[in-house]
């Protein structure tokens, strides 16, 4: 339910569940950690995440919800592989993007959507805590208070709102989201690896 694309020294990770939204099972949060770091592993300078159909994650599958997913430590796992990928991690959110769906999306450095889509975590009418990694992605990029508005007061926001709280970085059109995205990459799929991984080390206030 995870599939993989490599085209030379890009990777895209596709959640290919269509037919459930691209709703996460626990076996395809595993994936996609998996797919990350063999993605690292054999030099790929770039990878973005996409899903199929219109939406890019309704979130957690709800049978597994039911058998203790929303606890499961796999979540942060998945989320952090993406984190710690050495190049450049784009999420190209091709529809909504809701509940513990946003954590691989906050690990990314860059994030698109298309218009319409809609943001939203619903932890508090669920009664789940999110995975810790998650909050603190939020937080950093829209502010405590913003990330309060999803967390603690159930918001759903609308793309103009993510772009302008910087949820979001750009809004695409469907038909030009991954060309677009690829062409985010360009450069970074035209240097050399340690010049890719030294700058994303800078990013995140690291020693290059």
């Amino acid at each position: 339910m995870i599939r993989v694309e490599r085209d030379g020294d890009l990777c895209i990770l596709w959640l290919a569940r269509a037919g459930k939204a691209n709703a996460l099972t626990a076996a395809m949060l595993q994936d996609i950690g998996l797919a990350v770091a063999a993605a690292a592993e054999t030099g790929a300078k770039a990878l973005i995440l996409i899903g199929e159909g219109r939406v890019f994650s309704a979130g957690a599958d709800l049978d597994e919800m039911k058998a203790g997913l929303g606890a499961s430590p796999a979540w942060a796992i998945a989320s952090d592989a993406i984190a710690a990928f050495p190049g450049l991690t784009i999420a190209a959110l091709n529809g909504t993007l809701a509940g513990g769906a946003m954590g691989v999306a906050l690990a990314c450095d860059i994030r698109l959507a298309v218009p319409g889509a809609q943001f939203f975590y619903p932890v508090m009418r669920l009664g789940y805590l999110p995975q810790p990694p998650d909050p603190a992605r939020l937080t950093a990029l829209i502010g405590p208070a913003r990330a309060r508005m999803i967390l603690l007061a159930g918001q759903r926001i609308g793309t103009d709102e993510a772009l302008a709280w910087g949820l979001i970085d750009r809004i695409e059109a469907a038909e030009t989201l991954l060309p677009a995205a690829k062409a985010l990459a360009a450069d970074a799929l035209n240097a050399d690896h340690s010049h890719v991984a030294a700058l994303k080390r800078m990013t995140k206030g690291e020693t290059p």
